[in-house]
């Protein structure tokens, strides 16, 4: 799903304008990448956990060169799944495998 399509099904769902459902969709994009910056978890009861992980230096290898180089240490956004998406993605599977079977 594009980030046109995910607007059109906000606006579909929320019985409003396009133009509304992407200042709103706007607005959250934009509240949870502030919250990451600063270094906080953005959690969404029943969907899932926004959060900032560290990563530590490493030693990595150039692809092309093969020469070992030291990647520096990092910070990298993550999304953990809550209990209800999990749950969602996974009974929509089940539906399908068993259609299938059919």
């Amino acid at each position: 799903m594009t980030k046109t399509e995910l607007i059109n099904s906000i606006a579909d769902k929320a019985n409003c304008t396009k133009k509304d459902a992407a200042a709103a969709l706007e607005a959250t994009l934009s509240a949870i990448e502030e919250a990451l910056v600063k270094g906080d978890k953005v959690a969404i009861t029943g969907f899932g956990t926004f959060e900032v992980r560290k990563r530590e230096k490493k030693t990595c290898i150039n692809p092309r060169t093969k020469e070992k180089m030291v990647c520096p240490p990092s910070n990298a956004p993550a999304f953990k799944a809550g209990k209800g998406l999990k749950e969602a993605v996974n009974a929509k599977k089940g539906a399908k495998k068993s259609s299938k079977k059919k």
